[in-house]
């Protein structure tokens, strides 16, 4: 097997792996934005305050406005809070 082909055959196996988890994915449970559990530098997206803007840019454990996707429903027994509540947390700060 010459080097195209061999990359050709590489290619078409990563794409049909890539379809055959597409469904899988979209059966995965609904996830909600959990505030006060993120790591530092383990948050997944931009923080409530502004101060960074992109994922695993958190600075400390369990920052209020930091937020990690978790499965719908166990935000609260996880410790963590609402968009609305991490909001209301920041104004009293």
């Amino acid at each position: 097997m010459n080097q195209r082909n061999l990359i050709a055959a590489a290619a078409t196996s990563l794409m049909s792996l890539a379809l055959l988890s597409s469904p899988a994915m979209a059966q995965d449970t609904a996830k909600e934005k959990c505030f006060g559990i993120a790591k530092a530098g383990q948050n997944d997206c931009a923080n409530l305050s502004g101060s960074h803007s992109c994922a695993g840019q958190s600075k400390v454990d369990m920052g209020k406005d930091e937020w990690k996707y978790v499965p719908a429903g166990t935000c609260k027994t996880m410790g963590g809070m609402s968009m609305d509540d991490a909001k209301m947390g920041m104004k009293k700060s």
